[in-house]
């Protein structure tokens, strides 16, 4: 089956993917935009699996600060910035590390977690001894580790799997190293 132009943008649009993998992916699920979405997003993780083990000595270390209320519309003053983010996430490259891709996946993150206020990137973090006390350890890892987390911006993604294109997308191995959120008060 052949894919449409407007069906392989769509699909780029909704994945990062490149256009030769996005046409793969919907010749392999019939032109079905919602398996070939699923279809790429499995890719991605397994890419991002196989390239886990190399070195990433490049990267970025991003912000993101969140501006409370505003004073006046006219005169745009600012007041409360409660919320401030500082991440790290390496890359192999500094070429990556520039890339726009990679630099507008950094300030999501960001974003993420000035939003959602994560205590660990993955599940491995959490000790043994916060997860005794935990009734629901799915459900505790959805709302304390980074990865497991939904997207702010795309409740159908969920952070890992954006991880998963961006590394499918750039070919090299990306991690997220640190990241620390201030608090106004805490």
């Amino acid at each position: 089956m052949k894919s449409s132009v407007n069906a392989i943008k769509e699909l780029r649009d909704l994945t990062c993917a490149s256009v030769a993998h996005c046409k793969k992916a919907l010749e392999e699920t019939k032109g079905d935009i919602k398996q070939a979405v699923i279809l790429l997003r499995k890719q991605g993780l397994e890419i991002a699996a196989k390239k886990q083990g190399r070195a990433a000595k490049e990267g970025r270390v991003d912000c993101y600060i969140h501006h409370g209320n505003k004073i006046g519309v006219l005169l745009d003053i600012h007041y409360g910035n409660k919320i401030g983010v500082l991440l790290e996430v390496d890359c192999e490259s500094d070429f990556v590390a520039r890339n726009e891709d990679f630099m507008k996946f950094t300030k999501d993150l960001a974003m993420q977690i000035a939003a959602t206020s994560p205590e660990y990137i993955k599940k491995e973090d959490v000790p043994e001894e916060v997860l005794k006390h935990e009734k629901n350890k799915e459900e505790y890892y959805k709302n304390s580790c980074l990865l497991e987390q939904v997207f702010v911006k795309d409740s159908s993604l969920l952070i890992k799997d954006y991880l998963g294109s961006i590394v499918a997308k750039l070919g090299e191995n990306i991690v997220i190293r640190r990241f620390i959120r201030y608090k106004i008060g805490e």
